[in-house]
C-alpha cells in the first residue's frame, strides 16, 4: 500500500510553448530546450533515467535503461502564473485569470495604500526586481518610500530596505495591501522584496514573503488532510495554497536548502505523509534574470541530488518530479514566465519502468492520479493515470 508520496516542482521548468503560446507572447518558447541548445547539450543523466530527454530535445541521445514513467502535461487554466500552476495541480481550473497590471495599478488602489501605511510610494510600474532597486533603491533609503512593482504576473510587489523598514514592518504593509487587494483585484500574490546594501550594491534577501489568496475551492491538499495525511509544504507552497490544506511548513533559503530539506522529510516524516516541495530558485534567480549558465548551474544540482532522493525512498513512497510553467531564460522578447508544457517524471519501486503516459491535457491529471493511489474520493477535475503506471500487483 502507498502511503507516501513526494512531488517537487522545479519551478519554471517548461519544455516548450503550448498552442495557446501566441496569446501570451510565448510563441517559441522552450525553457529546457533552449537552454540545452544554447549551451550545446544539457546532460542531467540522472533526469533522464527517468526519461527526461524522451519528452524535450537536450541535445544528445536519450539513455538506455529508462526506470521512471514520463509524460508531459498541459496547462487547462487561463494564465501562466506559480498559483495557477500549482493549484491545477492539486484539482482546480482557472475559467479566469488573474487581474493583471502591466501600466501600473490604478490611483484608487495606491491612493488607498498610502493612506492605510501612513507613507508614500514610488515606482508603480512592471520591472524586473532587480533592476528596480537599482533605479529606485537610492530614492527610497532617502525618503523611506516603499517600492512598489507588477510584472507580467498578477503580483503586488513591495521592495523595502530592510535597515529603512524593519522586515516586520514590512510584512504588517503588505498585509495591508492584500486586504485592499480583493474582489476584482484580487491579484494572486502581494510579495515583500527586502533586500540590503548601499547604492550600486543593492542585494535581494532570502526574507522575502509572499501573501497570496486562499484557493477558490478545496484542493487535493484538504483531502489529503481529512484522510489523515500529514501535508508538508517545503518551500513557497505554504504560500501559494495560503497555508490552506497544509499541516507543515518548512521555509527555504535556496533551491540546495529546499533539496536537503526535502531528504529530510523523507528520511524522517513516518506514516501517511505527502511531501510537496517547491524549488524557486529556477524562476526567481535565473528564469526571470535570463542567466542561463545560472539555469544549467542548478539544474545539474538538482540531478546530483537525485540519486540521494531515490535512495531515501522505502517501498511504499512514490516521486513525482514537474514544473509549474515556464520561464525561458534564452527568449527575447521579455523577462517574464512562458505559457509551455512541463514535464511529469514519475518513480517509485511500485511503478512501472520506462512507460510514456503521454500528453496529459490538464495539470489536474496529476492530483487525481494522486488521489486514486491514496485511495481518496476523485477530484472534480483530471483523468487518473494510475494504471499506467503502477505495477499490477500494487493495484
Amino acid at each position: 500500500m502507498i502511503t507516501r508520496l513526494i512531488l517537487i516542482i522545479l519551478d519554471s521548468a517548461g519544455i516548450g510553448a503550448m498552442p495557446d503560446a501566441r496569446d501570451y507572447l510565448d510563441e517559441g518558447t522552450n525553457t529546457l530546450g533552449n537552454i540545452a541548445r544554447a549551451i550545446g547539450g544539457l546532460s542531467l543523466p540522472n533526469m533522464e533515467k527517468f526519461g527526461l530527454g524522451k519528452l524535450v530535445d537536450l541535445k544528445k541521445p536519450p539513455p538506455d535503461g529508462i526506470i521512471g514513467c514520463y509524460g508531459k502535461m498541459a496547462e487547462a487554466s487561463k494564465g501562466k502564473d506559480t498559483l495557477t500552476g500549482h493549484w491545477e495541480m492539486t484539482g482546480l481550473i482557472l475559467k479566469k485569470p488573474f487581474p493583471l497590471y502591466p501600466n501600473g495599478f490604478p490611483k484608487r488602489i495606491i491612493d488607498e495604500f498610502e493612506k492605510r501605511i501612513k507613507r508614500k510610494t514610488i515606482g508603480n510600474y512592471a520591472a524586473s526586481g532587480t533592476e528596480i532597486i537599482k533605479q529606485l533603491g537610492e530614492e527610497h533609503v532617502k525618503t523611506g518610500y516603499p517600492i512598489v512593482y507588477t510584472s507580467a504576473d498578477s503580483v503586488f510587489q513591495i521592495a523595502m530596505h530592510e535597515d529603512v523598514i524593519p522586515v516586520e514592518e514590512q510584512h504588517r504593509i503588505c498585509m495591508t495591501a492584500r486586504e485592499i487587494l480583493k474582489g476584482d483585484d484580487a491579484v494572486g500574490r502581494v510579495i515583500a522584496r527586502p533586500f540590503i546594501g548601499t547604492p550600486g550594491n543593492f542585494k535581494r534577501t532570502a526574507n522575502r514573503r509572499d501573501f497570496g489568496i486562499s484557493p477558490f475551492g478545496k484542493t487535493l491538499l484538504d483531502d489529503m488532510q481529512a484522510a489523515g495525511f500529514g501535508v508538508v509544504g517545503i518551500g513557497k507552497i505554504h504560500d501559494i495554497f495560503n497555508g490552506q490544506g497544509v499541516s507543515e511548513s518548512l521555509h527555504t533559503e535556496s533551491n540546495l536548502d529546499g533539496i536537503n530539506r526535502t531528504i529530510e522529510a523523507i528520511k524522517n516524516k513516518i506514516g501517511k505523509c505527502f511531501i510537496f516541495t517547491n524549488l524557486v530558485d529556477f524562476d526567481t534567480l535565473w528564469g526571470h534574470r535570463r542567466d542561463v549558465d545560472g539555469y544549467v548551474k542548478g539544474l545539474k544540482e538538482f540531478d546530483g541530488k537525485l540519486p540521494e532522493i531515490i535512495g531515501s525512498l522505502n517501498e511504499n513512497d512514490i516521486l513525482f518530479i514537474s514544473a509549474d510553467h515556464g520561464c525561458d531564460p534564452t527568449y527575447p522578447k521579455h523577462t517574464d514566465h512562458t505559457r509551455e508544457y512541463v514535464p511529469l517524471l514519475i518513480y517509485g519501486k511500485k511503478t512501472k519502468r520506462n512507460v510514456d503516459i503521454g500528453l496529459r491535457k490538464t495539470f489536474a491529471d496529476l492530483g487525481q492520479t494522486m488521489a486514486d493511489i491514496l485511495g481518496l474520493k476523485p477530484l472534480g477535475n483530471g483523468k487518473s493515470f494510475k494504471k499506467e503506471i503502477m505495477q499490477p500487483r500494487t493495484l
